[in-house]
């Protein structure tokens, strides 16, 4: 097992009891429908055994409370609140995207409707924030300020992708901005929640901050590689998956931006409203190849993890917690999934 599994796994067994317990807090209709979302049971409530996610971020908010204390406990409240959240986000991403599975499963509002998708989603939100605030730390509502403004920011991020939907004319900054809201924010509060409830040192917490938005930027571009040739097998969703809904993705509006007659050739495509088939799928992704997209992003994951890593040098951590946010930054860029 590498160093980076054994950190996950570590991070799924201290948080998953907490999470648990949050959930239980529940209605018991809204506790069976994030229930099934997390993976914990079917839609009738039967207990399984599903794939859980990365839990990326819970983890990265242990290692920032064990990189300043030596311990990951005390970032636990922090770790629970940022997988809440993300949870949200995704119920509500599956929605507005039609997604209709997510990690071999059908999506929340695929089994039982939009409201309940929203409503659920809502639910986790607003735990979130309840297990910030009954934690022990004194710094609770700092930690509980910075993910507020962290949603906030995600939410913006959302609308801006949504927005691009219905536009041919999205430059790469503009996607790049909305990349930093979408994935950024939040993985950057998840890098820094649990140095906050420590009571770090600004310094260190903007340290930590910077760290998780960058490697959030990586995040997403890697996602948008996936979304285009991962493989459905692995990532769970159906092959081309973004060029099915026409998404301007970090690739894509790079293509646009600099891809000259390829990126022309992909403009054109875009503004076309008829159902793609499997050929004109093929087709668009080799226009973003041809137009130096994939390459690019490929490129620009790789040079926001040394950015990452700049910021972890910056913030003057020592021992293994340290190590471990490094080799987790490396792992976000060599997925599958």
């Amino acid at each position: 097992m590498t160093i980076t599994a054994e950190t996950l796994d570590r991070s799924r067994g201290l948080v998953a009891p907490a999470l648990r317990l949050a959930v239980e807090r529940l209605d018991p209709f809204t506790r069976l429908v994030v229930s099934y979302h997390l993976g914990w049971s079917d839609e009738h409530g039967t207990p399984t055994v599903a794939n859980p996610g990365k839990t990326l971020r819970p983890a990265l908010a242990l290692l920032a409370a064990e990189a300043v204390t030596g311990r990951p406990e005390p970032g636990l409240p922090g770790a629970v609140a940022v997988e809440l959240v993300h949870n949200f986000s995704l119920l509500h991403d599956d929605l507005m995207d039609r997604d209709t599975e997510r990690r071999h499963r059908r999506t929340v509002w695929a089994v039982w409707g939009d409201a309940t998708a929203v409503l659920a989603g809502d639910a986790l939100l607003s735990l979130a924030h309840e297990v910030l605030t009954e934690g022990e730390s004194p710094d609770g509502q700092a930690a509980g300020r910075a993910l507020a403004v962290a949603t906030r920011e995600l939410i913006r991020g959302q609308v801006l992708d949504l927005a691009f939907e219905q536009r041919n004319d999205v430059g790469l900054d503009e996607c790049l901005d909305m990349a930093a809201g979408k994935t950024g924010a939040l993985l950057g509060v998840s890098a820094a929640i649990g140095a906050i409830l420590v009571g770090a040192s600004q310094p260190v917490v903007s340290c930590l901050s910077r760290f998780g938005a960058e490697l959030g930027m990586a995040f997403q571009l890697v996602d948008d590689l996936l979304g285009i040739w991962g493989s459905p097998e692995v990532t769970g969703k159906p092959v081309f998956s973004d060029l099915v809904a026409r998404k301007k993705t970090l690739p894509v509006t790079w293509s646009l931006d600099h891809g000259g007659e390829a990126g022309r050739e992909l403009a054109a495509w875009l503004r076309r409203d008829d159902a793609p088939t499997d050929g004109d799928l093929r087709y668009a992704a080799q226009l973003i190849e041809r137009s130096g997209g994939r390459d690019w992003a490929v490129q620009e994951a790789r040079d926001r993890i040394g950015l990452a890593e700049q910021a972890l040098d910056q913030a003057g951590l020592d021992g293994g917690a340290r190590s471990r946010l490094g080799e987790i930054a490396r792992f976000v860029i060599e997925r599958q999934s």
